[in-house]
């Protein structure tokens, strides 16, 4: 199992499902070129996360449509759909607390729990 963590700030603009250039040579580097050494692919977890701001409702939408974005790039990439699998977790699981009073510092503070983590499990090739 390999995990790797995307950072928002770099895939997503804030508030944001739309996938920026920088997140796409991020998946590149650091997903899909893990992808192309397995020999043998079992599953691609997906799980989106957001930060605290706006309703639980909301963010649980928005971390499922970050999740999407990523798989269906990855999909674009040549993955198989069929061993991708996405998961919102919403505000569920921060890595970050935040107690600014000015928005702007609350959002650049929260910024770490905006992400996305890829979990690959699958058999690489045994090395000589």
């Amino acid at each position: 199992v390999q995990k790797v963590t995307l950072d928002s700030k770099v895939l997503f603009g804030f508030d944001s499902a739309v996938l920026k250039p920088e997140g796409l040579a991020a998946i590149d580097s650091q997903v899909v070129g893990s992808l192309s050494r397995m020999q043998k692919l079992e599953v691609v977890l997906v799980t989106g996360h957001t930060d605290r701001l706006g309703t639980e409702a909301y963010n649980q939408k928005l971390s499922q449509r970050r999740a999407d974005a990523v798989r269906d790039y990855l999909v674009g990439k040549g993955v198989d759909r069929a061993k991708i699998e996405t998961i919102g977790m919403g505000e569920k699981q921060p890595v970050v607390q935040c107690d600014q009073k000015n928005v702007k510092q609350l959002i650049d503070c929260l910024q770490p729990n905006r992400r996305v983590e890829v979990e690959v499990v699958g058999t690489r090739p045994v090395r000589k």
